[in-house]
């Protein structure tokens, strides 16, 4: 599978999509805002401590303050646990998302109001962006990522990660960290380090170091909340995240950020600045690629399959829910053939727009049912085969007896959607208006309850357009029903500035 970064660069945005044998897999984006805090390392001041919830909010300086478990506090004594039952901490994708093992201990019971009060100020990470109404989650358990390694300063452990198989190559590189370190700080070998040598692991494991220490002594100084350690740019995150293993070419149609991306590559990967393309044409390097519209459909509640059946994706406050349909799809043999061809065919798609979208936390996915377990057993396959190639950790259960498939997938920022769009300021986000008829109607009772409180002659109705159209026409048996009842005239003025559901009552006094 050929894989490529393809990075737009404006003055106020930057995308990077990923793309595999041509078509776009992930995309991130990035727009200099609070969106996308993941990594950052801040100097925070305790704001409320919640023993029921045994959480704490801290002030880090967004809008919106950020939460942290008890789980999440750092305590001293925890490291001679770690010594104690020296139990290596590995990751499932590349040490930057640390997979708490059955074998550890359970830390000893602490209460969240043992180790924080109002007013404290702590040492945090971003572990989460803010997503909608909730704040970033944080940890005071801090971790770095180079480009070969994951410094840990918390903990002194040393794992490698899961996708470096060859046993051999795995203890080669845990006992050269080990000889290398100098400081009593846990590493993660990443799978970029696979077949590297000492000399470069030793010269990053140095600049973590040293950037460690640089953000301890901000600390003491830094006044909170302050912004101790900012991640790298998007752009840089793309190129040391994925250039090495899965990427084979980037694309940038920046000459600031093409010379900013090889000066990185100088210091950490020089050989592969030969990968990094510099795009000079005249068309914008998203259209050259077709992506564009890719990136809409990808935001839209319906997507059609190729056979004529869709999906819906909707988005709750609790989950996501998929929907699978026929459509236009009619088959050619039987019913079950059919559903299952629509239900292999959504299982695809489902998995890809799942991954371009990013969506996380509970997803349930409602599949046309099935009679023969059988079939059902093959989409269950196919779709954990289906979401392999996706990096975030997936957990999938098989189909129930009501025909749904429950899912969860790791969720660290906001979902495609979320960011690119925003609520309808007609419904709010709510996906539906009172009809027009229905308003009507709202109006006929609304005048008959005041009438009689009235003393004019004649009653002003403004309202939208709209509704001012279907009242003088379809609906104008009620006005007629109206001005009978309560003996008085009714003028209609439309207001194009009023929303749909918007009306004002007027009574006109006589002269």
């Amino acid at each position: 599978m050929f894989k490529q970064l393809i990075i737009n660069v404006a003055e106020h945005e930057t995308r990077v999509a990923l793309l595999e044998d041509g078509n776009i897999a992930e995309l991130y984006v990035d727009r200099g805002d609070d969106s996308d805090i993941a990594g950052n390392i801040y100097k925070g001041k305790v704001l409320r401590v919640l023993p029921g919830m045994q959480a704490a909010f801290v002030n880090i300086g967004l809008n919106q303050a950020a939460f942290i478990y008890v789980d999440d506090v750092f305590y001293d004594d925890f490291k001679e646990y770690e010594r104690i039952f020296n139990v290596e901490s590995e990751s499932e994708d590349d040490g930057l998302e640390n997979e708490t093992n059955p074998l550890f201990p359970k830390k000893r019971d602490f209460n969240i109001e043992e180790l924080l009060c109002e007013g404290q100020e702590v040492l945090v990470q971003a572990a989460k962006s803010p997503m909608g109404t909730k704040g970033a989650r944080i940890s005071s358990y801090i971790s770095m990522p180079g480009r070969f390694l994951v410094l840990m300063p918390n903990s002194d452990h040393i794992g490698v990660s899961r996708r470096i198989e060859d046993e051999i190559e795995r203890e080669r590189l845990k006992g050269m960290v080990q000889k290398l370190r100098t400081e009593d700080f846990g590493y993660i070998v990443r799978t970029a380090a696979e077949g590297e040598q000492e000399e470069k692991l030793a010269y990053e494991m140095g600049f973590l170091n040293n950037l460690w220490k640089n953000v301890q002594k901000k600390f003491e100084t830094a006044p909170a909340p302050s912004l101790m350690h900012q991640e790298l740019s998007i752009s840089l995150r793309a190129v040391r995240d994925l250039l090495i293993q899965e990427v084979e070419k980037v694309v940038i149609d920046s000459k600031t950020t093409y010379y900013a991306i090889l000066s990185f590559l100088d210091t950490y990967m020089p050989r592969l600045k030969d990968h990094v393309v510099l795009y000079e044409g005249a068309e914008p390097v998203f259209d050259s690629y077709n992506l564009e519209g890719d990136i809409s459909r990808a935001l839209k509640r319906k997507v059609w399959l190729k056979s004529g059946g869709y999906i819906l994706i909707e988005h709750t406050e609790a989950l996501v829910a998929i929907d699978v349909n026929t459509g236009r799809y009619v088959g050619k043999h039987n019913l079950e053939e059919t559903i299952l061809k629509t239900n292999l065919e959504a299982v695809k798609e489902i998995a890809y727009q799942i991954r371009l979208r990013d969506l996380g936390g509970i997803i349930i996915i409602d599949f046309i049912d099935m009679e023969k377990k059988s079939n059902q057993e093959k989409i269950f396959s196919a779709l954990k085969e289906a979401l392999k190639k996706d990096k975030s950790k997936t957990h999938v259960l098989p189909i129930s007896e009501m025909g749904l498939i429950q899912m969860t997938r790791k969720r660290t920022r906001e979902p495609l959607t979320r960011i690119l769009c925003e609520p309808c300021f007609y419904c709010e986000g709510e996906g539906y208006l009172v009809s027009r008829q229905s308003i009507c109607y709202s109006i006929y009772r609304e005048i008959l309850r005041d009438a009689h409180d009235m003393d004019g002659t004649r009653l002003t109705l403004r309202v939208n357009p709209q509704i001012a159209e279907l009242l003088l026409g379809q609906e104008d048996i009620l006005i007629a029903s109206l001005e009978r009842g309560i003996g008085k005239q009714i003028v209609i003025y439309p207001n194009p500035e009023f929303h749909m559901e918007q009306f004002d009552i007027f009574e006109v006094l006589s002269q």
